[in-house]
C-alpha cells in the first residue's frame, strides 16, 4: 500500500511524494526487533500500533526510530514530530509532510569572538542579589544564548532576564501568590522557564521545577503522576504551556491547594513588578525533587546560602572564570542543568549556551557544533550522551569541527563508563578534544548538587577494586587483573 502527497518546495513549486506504508511498517519492525531482540517472535506492527505501549519504545528509542526513518525515506523531520507521533500512522503523515532530503551533514561552522573577563558578584548573598549586581554592572552583557530548533539564537541579557522576571512576578502578585508559597514550573527549556524561575523569587515565592511531558499525548497521564509532588510541595500555582493548561482540571481535582494554572503570556498581562519581596540568605531558593529512582520523589529544600556556597566551591574546584563558556542541553528541571549550568553561569558570570534536551537527542552533532561555534570551555552530560554521539554522529558531520576550547567535559548523573570515554576520546581527539578534559563528576540534589570532581587537568583515571569490601564495608581494596568480580 502506497500513500502519496503533494510536497511544496521552498521556491513554491510542488511535486508528488510517495511513501510505501508496507515498507514503512517493515522498517519499523526491523528497528523494534533490533532494539528489543526478545520481541522478535511476538511483536506485530500495524499503522495503529502505539510506539510506547505496543512496541516498547521509550523516548530514546523513539528518537532512534525517527532518525533512521529519516535516512531511509529521504526526509527531514522536525523536533516537534517527536512530541506528537504515537503510531506508525502518525510517522507516515509526518514523513509525507516533511521537507524532502535528509538534513545536511554539516553547516559552515562560524566561531564567536572570545568572551571578555569581567568582575563577578562575589559579595552577593542571594540569587536575586547576583542578578541585580549584573544588571547594575552590565545590563547588556549576554547571559544566555538560547538555541531554537531551527538553529537560530535568541540572546538574553541580564537586563532582559530581569524584565521578563518582573513581568512574571507582577502576574503572580495579581493572583495573590504570597511570600513563602510554592509555585511549580512545568515548562520546556526556553526563555519562559528562565523568566518564571526568577519571577517566582521576585514575587517572594518558592520555585518547584518539575519536568514537562515528553509528548503532548501524555499530558493527562503526566499531570496525574506529578499530582503527588504538587501536593507534597503545597503548590498554589503552576506555570505551564498552553496545551497543558487545557487539561488543568485533572490537577485541580487531585491537588486541592492548587488555585491556578497559568501560562507566562497570561502572567505578563499584569505589567512589571516594582516592589520586590525581601529575600535573605536563609530564604528557600527552590525545592528540588529527587528523581524517584529509589522510591517516591523527595523534595530537597535548598536555600540561597546553600546554593551560593556550593556554586562557589564548585567554581573554585573547576577554576571557573567569567571568560568561560558553558554549553548545555541538560534539562532545567534537573539539578545538573539548573544549578550547575544556569545558576552557575549567573554566579560566575560566564555566558550559557543553551539548547533543549530534545535538540540534542534528535541531533547530537549540534551539541559539539555549539561547543565549536561558541568556543565552549565547559560542557557535559550523563554517560549515555557520549554513547549517543559515538553511535549517531557521522564523520561527514565533523568536517571543520574544533573542540580544542573544551577544557572540562563533565560525565555524571549516572555511572561513568571508562570504555565509553576512551572511545569518545579516540573518536574526537583528532578534532582537538584533549585527554585531560575528560572529567568524571559526582553529585546529588541533597548536596546542591556537587560532591566530587576530578581535579582540573588530570583527566580520567580508573581503578579496579574488590567488590565485597566496597559494598559491605565502604572500604577500597585494589583488585588483581584476574579478579572477574572486581568493580571499576
Amino acid at each position: 500500500m502506497s500513500v502519496s502527497v503533494d510536497a511544496v518546495a521552498g521556491d513554491g513549486s510542488s511535486s508528488q511524494r510517495t511513501i510505501d506504508a508496507d515498507a514503512l511498517l517493515s522498517k519499523v519492525l526491523e528497528i523494534v526487533c533490533e532494539l528489543h531482540p526478545h520481541m522478535r517472535d511476538r511483536v506485530r506492527v500495524t499503522l495503529d500500533s502505539t510506539l510506547d505501549r505496543d512496541l516498547g519504545l521509550d523516548s530514546l528509542a523513539r528518537v532512534e526510530l525517527l532518525v533512521r526513518l529519516e535516512q531511509s525515506f529521504g526526509a527531514t523531520l522536525t523536533e516537534a514530530t517527536l512530541a506528537n507521533v504515537d503510531t506508525p500512522r502518525d510517522v507516515l503523515r509526518a514523513l509525507l509532510a516533511a521537507n524532502p532530503g535528509v538534513r545536511a551533514g554539516n553547516a559552515a561552522l562560524v566561531e564567536d569572538a572570545a568572551v571578555a573577563e569581567v568582575p563577578v558578584p562575589s559579595a552577593a548573598e542571594t540569587l536575586l542579589e547576583a542578578l541585580d549586581w549584573h544588571v547594575r554592572a552590565h545590563p547588556e552583557r549576554i547571559h544566555v544564548r538560547l538555541y531554537a530548533e531551527t538553529g537560530s539564537i535568541e540572546n538574553i541579557s541580564y537586563g532582559d532576564l530581569l524584565d521578563g522576571a518582573r513581568a512574571v512576578a507582577a502576574g503572580l502578585r495579581r493572583l495573590d501568590v504570597s511570600a513563602g508559597q510554592c509555585v511549580a514550573i512545568m515548562l520546556p527549556t526556553g526563555a519562559d522557564y528562565l523568566y518564571s524561575f526568577m519571577g517566582i523569587l521576585l514575587a517572594g515565592g518558592i520555585p518547584v521545577p518539575i519536568y514537562p511531558p515528553a509528548r503532548l499525548s501524555q499530558v493527562e497521564d503526566h499531570f496525574l503522576r506529578h499530582a503527588r509532588i504538587l501536593e507534597n510541595a503545597g503548590a498554589v500555582c503552576l506555570i505551564t504551556f498552553g496545551p497543558a493548561k487545557q487539561v488543568s482540571r485533572l490537577l485541580t481535582s487531585h491537588v486541592p491547594g492548587l488555585r491556578c494554572i497559568v501560562t507566562v503570556p497570561e502572567l505578563g498581562e499584569a505589567g512589571l513588578l516594582h516592589e520586590v519581596s525581601p529575600v535573605v540568605p536563609d530564604s528557600v531558593a527552590f525545592l528540588q525533587y529527587t528523581s524517584g529512582s529509589t522510591g517516591n520523589p523527595k523534595g530537597v529544600v535548598l536555600t540561597h546560602a546553600d546554593l551560593l556556597a556550593s556554586l562557589r566551591s564548585m567554581g573554585e574546584a573547576l577554576e571557573a572564570r567569567s571568560s568561560d563558556v558553558f554549553v548545555s542541553w541538560l534539562p532545567l528541571y534537573h539539578d545538573m542543568g539548573l544549578i550547575g549550568a544556569w545558576l552557575g553561569s549567573m554566579v560566575h558570570g560566564f555566558p550559557l549556551v543553551l539548547m533543549s534536551p530534545l535538540t540534542f537527542l534528535v541531533r547530537p552533532e549540534r551539541w559539539l557544533q555549539a561547543i565549536h561555534a561558541h568556543r565552549g570551555s565547559m560542557s557535559g552530560g550523563p554517560n549515555f550522551a557520549y554513547e549517543l554521539c559515538l553511535r549517531r554522529i557521522q564523520d561527514s558531520q565533523l568536517e571543520g569541527l574544533d573542540l580544542s576550547s573544551w577544557r572540562l567535559a563533565f560525565n555524571g548523573a549516572e555511572p561513568v563508563s571508562p570504555l565509553t570515554m576512551k572511545k569518545f576520546l579516540e573518536r574526537f581527539g583528532p578534532y582537538g578534544l584533549r585527554a585531560d578534559a575528560i572529567t568524571p563528576v559526582y553529585g546529588l540534589a541533597e548536596a546542591t548538587p556537587g560532591v566530587a570532581f576530578t581535579p582540573v587537568g588530570r583527566g580520567m583515571r580508573s581503578e579496579r577494586v574488590q567488590r565485597a569490601p566496597m559494598t559491605t564495608e565502604g572500604r577500597v581494596v585494589l583488585a588483581d587483573a584476574e579478579d572477574v568480580d572486581a568493580q571499576v
